[in-house]
């Protein structure tokens, strides 16, 4: 059993996302060695409350330590810009930490922020070095944009220079890549511009989920669409909205009476997706549900029919709790949702142009509504999917391979 001492800056067990997957991460990395994880002194109490309540024999294997920069150089971190700063010195200071608590383990694991754009020091002590699942958000073309407010497009494009400014002129991103034993890489787009070499990476969604188990015979007698996230325009509802609403177009009275589109989530542009309903008058047949706790959320992916989620994101932990409920996706074929499906259990939609889109959205979910059978067959090979392909403990197979391999 070897000792992996592992960076995970944000971790809480009650929190989905990178809270969450930096916890999931740790767990999975204790059911084959031990570890040693590095996280920021505020994660401390919820990490003790989860242990307490949940006791594990894995938890024998994990010893948590504690590290945050001194107060004056912290004290100013309150958006997400100084976020990224604040974690760029964390990360710039690992190291030394590492050092002065003399702790002795065989391989070091850079496992989340998961940016491919901020570098890691850890490499720096000397032992076998992973990084990752890493990756980035892909620029989001205007015309996707224009429902939005013009600051939001000024804000995409600034993150898309910083973004660039580090892949190509970062002495310390360069040499992260260079002393990487191995990156585990988000999506395809990753290796090409971090330009690995092919035995140096793997293909790694950084996201998963647990098994809630799966009853196909408890769905909803409605069509229930549902989506959920963060009600901002990185992830597409507006085309979700307007797709349904052609959907709806196409159907007779008595048949919309049994259809849905239900969106989870909270966030700035609730506002404006609400007045994209009411302006085409479909406020009957969509329901809007501020962000609930995780198990009432889940107990809606068991009643639906489809999960649509035309993000433009790099990733999407929905997609794979979705997929664990046999949800058929229906994405945006991008390298984010789009490479986590295949077309035995998901429809991609390519990028044309936004109206071209929610027209093939509305194909889309018009071929699942008016063909039962290839519904069923695709909600059966959604959860065949989830069990090979974003279950935890296959992240966690995947690590202990690499891990294995490292001496």
């Amino acid at each position: 059993m070897k000792t992996i001492l592992a960076s995970a800056y944000a971790i809480n067990p009650y929190k989905g996302s990178e809270d969450g997957m930096g916890w999931n991460f740790i767990y999975q990395i204790a059911r084959f060695n031990k570890v040693i994880a590095i996280t920021r002194e505020n994660n401390k109490v919820h990490i003790e409350k989860f242990m307490n309540e949940k006791p594990d024999e894995l938890y024998e294997n994990i010893t948590f330590l504690y590290f945050d920069l001194p107060y004056l150089l912290r004290f100013w971190k309150r958006g997400p810009l100084t976020a990224m700063f604040y974690f760029y010195l964390w990360q710039r200071m690992l190291p030394g930490f590492v050092k002065r608590k003399k702790v002795h383990f065989d391989i070091v694991h850079n496992v989340n922020f998961h940016n491919d754009w901020t570098p890691s020091h850890l490499w720096k002590l000397k032992k076998p070095f992973v990084w990752g699942p890493v990756g980035h958000h892909p620029l989001i073309p205007l015309d996707y944009l224009r429902a939005y407010e013009t600051s939001y497009f000024f804000k995409d494009r600034l993150t898309w220079l910083i973004k660039k400014l580090f892949w190509n002129l970062s002495g310390d991103l360069k040499r992260t890549s260079k002393h990487a034993d191995h990156v585990f890489c988000m999506n395809k787009s990753v290796p090409q511009l971090l330009q690995l070499k092919k035995n140096k990476y793997s293909i790694t969604p950084s996201v998963a989920t647990e098994d809630f188990g799966f009853d196909p015979g408890n769905k909803s007698s409605k069509f229930t669409l549902i989506s959920a996230g963060r009600l901002v325009p990185l992830k597409g509802f507006d085309m979700t909205i307007l797709s349904f609403s052609k959907f709806l177009e196409q159907r007779t009275l008595s048949e919309r009476e049994k259809c849905e589109l239900i969106i989870v989530g909270s966030g700035p542009e609730l506002m404006t997706l609400q007045n994209i309903v009411r302006e085409l008058h479909i406020e009957k047949y969509v329901t809007f549900i501020k962000w609930m706790n995780r198990n009432d959320l889940m107990n809606l992916f068991r009643r639906a029919s489809v999960f649509v989620f035309p993000s433009h994101e790099g990733a999407g932990m929905v997609v794979a709790e979705a997929l664990s409920f046999g949800l058929p996706i229906v994405c945006l074929d991008n390298c984010g949702p789009g490479e986590f499906i295949d077309k035995s259990c998901g429809i991609g939609v390519s990028y044309n142009n936004y109206n071209q889109t929610i027209h093939e959205l509305n194909l889309a979910i018009t071929k699942l509504y008016t063909t039962p059978d290839l519904l069923g067959k695709m909600s059966l090979n959604a959860r065949k999917h989830f069990e090979t392909h974003f279950n935890w403990n296959v992240r966690g197979n995947e690590f202990q391979k690499i891990y294995s391999n490292l001496n």
